[in-house]
């Protein structure tokens, strides 16, 4: 009898591993032997496009982020819908930059000229999304790989599974550590405004409603920026000191009550996250080593490995 409780203990045990193994069995040179020059072809993907436009470099990594938090970090962001209601159509992804998109389609065709259905677009867009971040001048990482490919894109699949604008602190945690990231990985990404821009709808009622957290000075220049029934297509930069490199002035302009959106500046503004903020905004090198780690971390979220997902021909479509 006790061996075979053993055995069933064994077994469960043997069970649990492998669950856990499926999660995630990513490693930094997967394609070491099947695509060894992969990381170079993407790179040059990404200069490229961004030889072309600057908005290349937050849209790709934004691009990243929400593909990570919806069905897992498996591209079915990317997927196009003749019926429109892929999870690109959700209303909160309709903002996404079309260069983001084009970004990964550019360097997956680039990948497969050389070799040709080994690569997946999750993998792709992980990677891409690193190189827009050490483009704009931050942090060079190795990123883990082997991700596949997912066969589910739905729309209603976003809902409530993205953070807003106008989130409060509670609800910026919970969302994160929903996909198995803490408050301080919360905060860390956040520091990807440091880059990239905003449409103004998207923080409008902070300008007319005298947020008190709000530098006078700064919302005097946002509303000249984004006055009452403003075009649509304007945009603002979310970092108003440094725009196009990713360095830690996004919390310094935080202390300075220059946070563009609420779900920004409530990170200074709340007790439990503030030192963090001060940490990241007096020391670069820390904000730096966060980030790194939480992107690492991002990057394991929901991936789906082996016959768990697919490698696409066409990352805009499934096999």
């Amino acid at each position: 009898m006790g061996a075979l409780r053993n055995c069933v203990c064994a077994l469960i045990l043997m069970v649990i591993f492998a669950v856990k193994g499926g999660e995630g069995q990513l490693v930094e040179n997967f394609y070491g032997s099947s695509c060894p020059n992969l990381e170079q072809i993407v790179r040059q993907a990404v200069q490229n496009k961004l030889s072309q436009t600057i908005i290349t470099l937050p849209a790709t990594l934004r691009l990243f982020f929400h593909d990570c938090f919806v069905e897992g970090c498996d591209a079915s962001v990317m997927i196009s819908s003749p019926t429109g209601d892929a999870e690109k159509d959700a209303q909160d992804n309709l903002s996404l930059a079309g260069d983001g998109f084009d970004t990964v389609v550019k360097a997956k065709q680039a990948v497969e000229a050389a070799c040709p259905g080994r690569v997946s677009c999750a993998d792709i867009l992980a990677l891409a999304a690193r190189d827009a971040v050490v483009l704009a001048g931050g942090p060079s990482f190795s990123v883990e790989l082997g991700r596949r490919d997912g066969r589910i894109s739905k729309a209603s699949s976003v809902d409530g599974n993205l953070p807003s604008p106008n989130f409060d602190l509670n609800r910026l945690t919970s969302i994160f550590a929903k996909n198995g990231l803490s408050q301080t990985d919360m905060i860390a990404l956040s520091g990807a405004h440091t880059i990239g821009a905003s449409h103004c709808n998207r923080f409008a009622d902070r300008l007319f409603s005298s947020d008190p957290s709000l530098n006078p000075a700064y919302a005097a220049q946002l509303k000249q920026a984004c006055p009452r029934n403003v075009d649509p297509s304007v945009v603002v930069s979310l970092d108003p000191t440094t725009p196009n490199t990713f360095d830690n002035a996004y919390y310094r302009n935080l202390v300075d009550g220059k946070g563009l959106f609420t779900s920004d500046e409530v990170l200074f503004t709340s007790s439990p996250s503030k030192a963090t903020v001060m940490g990241f905004a007096n020391n670069p090198g820390q904000f730096n080593a966060a980030f790194v780690a939480a992107m690492r971390k991002l990057g394991r979220v929901g991936v789906k490995t082996g016959a768990a997902g697919e490698i696409r021909r066409d990352c805009s479509a499934f096999n």
